[in-house]
């Protein structure tokens, strides 16, 4: 148990740069807090003692704020930043690595008994506010935005955001082959970032896939027409680069002044 609480302690450090000393930790952050109690019920749930875990965990919950059933299962390294209004169902199972921030839920959608509430993988991060609902599957490294409702299964990587929540980043070959298209030509990182709004996002990305294919057409044709004149390719069509659309966006800007 004191191997657990020196993980939970270090993540603190790694994922809040507000924390300075060990101690402050120990006293100050109700996540930390909600994991010492999450572990002596959890323990008492599986030894069979399940009113007295259900005591323990809403004992938690009125010195925390911070609901966390017994028979949740969580793994190492789980960290809850400022953790207000964190409620944690049953049968939710949560990997290593795990970040949830205040606000979020993963709850169930029928009274059936059996699994009902999601699974998180490792490394997922959750939002604020964001409700994780049923018994899905969080892929590894998945990320939630603030206030999303996820009802259904995400894959691996993915940045998922509103409601429904809808993916704006994934991690496929796709993804990755717009990302190196989007370098090559100039664009800042993927051309494309959680940041924008999800319509500029998915713009952007049926722009880039079209961009390749037309790339990768004109490769064709200068190949075919090489074998006739093996000079035809020689002039090459001039770079696009990042500065000279922002040029062009400055240039915009001054006229509409």
């Amino acid at each position: 148990m004191f191997d657990r609480l020196r993980e939970d302690i270090a993540s603190v450090f790694d994922r809040d740069p507000a924390a300075r000393t060990t101690l402050e930790v120990l006293l100050n952050y109700p996540g930390i807090h909600a994991m010492i109690f999450h572990r002596m019920a959890h323990g008492l749930w599986l030894a069979g003692y399940k009113g007295l875990a259900r005591w323990l965990s809403s004992l938690a919950r009125f010195l925390t704020g911070i609901e966390i059933h017994p028979g949740a299962k969580i793994g190492r390294r789980f960290f809850i930043d400022h953790g207000m209004g964190v409620v944690i169902g049953e049968t939710a199972e949560i990997g290593d690595d795990v970040t949830l921030y205040h606000g979020v839920t993963l709850g169930g959608t029928s009274w059936n008994k059996g699994k009902r509430h999601p699974t998180l993988g490792n490394g997922v991060v959750v939002g604020a506010g964001a409700k994780v609902i049923g018994p899905i599957l969080i892929g590894a490294g998945a990320k939630i935005g603030s206030n999303a409702v996820v009802t259904k299964p995400l894959p691996a990587g993915a940045t998922a955001v509103g409601n429904p929540a809808r993916i704006i980043l994934q991690d496929d070959p796709a993804e990755q082959a717009r990302r190196a298209f989007a370098e090559k030509i100039g664009f800042q990182a993927y051309a494309a970032s959680p940041d924008l709004p999800d319509p500029v996002v998915e713009a952007i990305r049926h722009l880039l896939d079209h961009m390749q294919q037309a790339d990768t057409r004109m490769d064709r044709m200068c190949e075919a027409f090489g074998r006739l004149n093996p000079g035809f390719c020689d002039q090459k069509p001039d770079e696009l680069k990042a500065e000279d659309l922002l040029a062009l966006q400055d240039e915009s800007q001054q006229k509409q002044a």
